[in-house]
């Protein structure tokens, strides 16, 4: 049974007469539980009581660990969740620069959604979809405290934030408009003859097959023209395809943690993709195939978009040193001790950027009408709604996907006047014969159908 204590005020190093009650009861292991500041005998009775109850009910949250600040419970959460190393590095980010300075060394108890959704909406100064995954992350490691018992309730569950309005809305868009973009074909194709055959390549494949900048720089020549093979109108589908690998799929960069935390260096490794819809496989339309091919065949190294030496690209040098120069041109330099001439470009499209051209894919993909079920399939995007059951890509819809990007980069190269991208590498300048679909439809014998 709960009872209570007088707790005697001390001044100068000597009890008063002067007092407080404490509440008392036994915890679930046995040992005495305590809270002290209680005005009356009454109300420390009550709330001991009310503890034990909680005890009997199975439902029982110690009260010194509702005090444990977030800073200190946060830290041990993200011991105990690891995640993809990118995602912990993006985590932490999270609680350094928008969180901890905030909520660090409040109370678990006192954390409430009122609170919360003020400082993500009035004190937070950063873009809102960030404000959103900081409040994300808050309602994770309160949820965790719970589950420890910590806490009886999540206060932040399934609570909608607040969002800005008016000129607030405006300041808050996330100001990406450069990254928003697609590119036309043409101006795919003029990018990748001037970045040449090898870096070309790489943006030429980025904007015919969506893989995104982890997946591409991770691309080894084993999962590259693999063989797609289905039951098609009584004989068989194939066409080549690009598989993203589920277990090393994805080259991740980050600011590497320890599991406190501290930060340990760049990582630049091989990981799986972030989720299970972008570990796929992507059908190659036969323009593209045949350049994989032929560049298979002279490149000297595993991974199909590394640098010249082997090694794995980091994406600002990447970037940095051929992306920017090409879309946005450069000034022409002479040739002096130490420096070789160099030829000015004129800008093709400024600002454009890898990410885009992985819209620009989508983009034609929604241009020629790919069906819904395949180009969500192809993005590695997950699909909303229940279609995402119901409904499948097929060998007919793989098809005309097929042909209507390959119609697209045929009229591009006709607009441009070409017959080949690269003219200097040997053998392509022979190309001027139709390529047919990499796809052959057999009857169950065998034969070609």
């Amino acid at each position: 049974m709960a009872w209570a204590e007088k707790v005697y005020k001390v001044r100068n190093g000597k009890q008063t007469k002067m007092f407080t009650w404490r509440a008392r009861w036994t915890k679930p292991d046995g040992k005495p539980g305590t809270w002290p500041g209680f005005p009356t005998k009454k109300l420390a009775e009550e709330y001991g009581e009310k503890q034990e109850a909680a005890i009997r009910a199975g439902r029982y949250i110690d009260p010194t660990k509702q005090q444990e600040k977030f800073g200190v419970f946060a830290r041990r959460w993200m011991k105990a969740k690891p995640k993809r190393g990118a995602t912990v590095a993006k985590r932490w980010n999270l609680l350094e620069q928008h969180i901890f300075p905030k909520w660090e060394h409040v109370s678990l108890i006192n954390i409430t959604w009122f609170d919360v959704d003020d400082w993500q909406l009035n004190e937070l100064s950063c873009e809102s979809v960030t404000a959103g995954h900081a409040v994300s992350l808050m309602s994770s490691i309160m949820t965790g405290a719970v589950d420890a018992r910590y806490l009886e309730v999540n206060p932040l569950y399934g609570r909608r934030r607040t969002l800005p309005t008016g000129a607030a809305a405006a300041l808050a868009r996330p100001k990406k408009a450069a990254e928003e973009k697609w590119a036309p074909p043409e101006v795919v194709l003029q990018m990748a003859r001037r970045l040449g055959p090898d870096i070309g390549l790489h943006v030429l494949t980025t904007a015919f097959t969506g893989l995104g900048w982890g997946e591409s720089t991770a691309l080894h020549r084993d999962n590259v023209l693999r063989t797609r093979r289905q039951a098609y109108d009584g004989g068989w589908f194939e066409c080549p395809i690009i598989r993203v690998d589920p277990e090393v799929g994805e080259l991740a960069e980050y600011e590497g943690r320890d599991p406190d935390g501290e930060k340990t260096g760049l990582v630049l490794q091989l990981e799986p993709p972030k989720n299970g819809n972008r570990a796929r496989d992507i059908d190659v339309p036969p323009f593209l195939a045949e350049l994989l091919r032929r560049h298979m065949l002279t490149w000297p190294h595993e991974y199909l978009f590394c640098t010249p030496s082997g090694a794995f690209w980091r994406r600002s040098n990447f970037t940095r040193a051929h992306i920017r120069p090409a879309a946005d041109g450069r000034e022409p330099l002479t040739k002096t001790r130490g420096r070789a001439e160099r030829a000015g470009w004129e800008p093709i499209m400024p600002g454009l950027t890898m990410r885009d051209l992985r819209h620009t894919h989508d983009t034609y993909q929604d241009q020629i009408g790919v069906k819904a079920s395949l180009a969500y399939d192809q993005a590695g995007h997950l699909r909303p709604g229940i279609k995402q059951v119901y409904q499948h890509p097929t060998p007919a819809m793989r098809r005309e996907r097929l042909k209507g990007l390959e119609r697209i980069y045929r009229r591009a190269m006709g607009n441009l006047k070409w017959t080949e991208i690269w003219p200097e590498v040997p053998d392509l300048a022979q190309r001027e014969r139709p390529l047919n679909l990499p796809e052959t439809i057999t009857g169950e014998s065998g034969a070609a159908a």
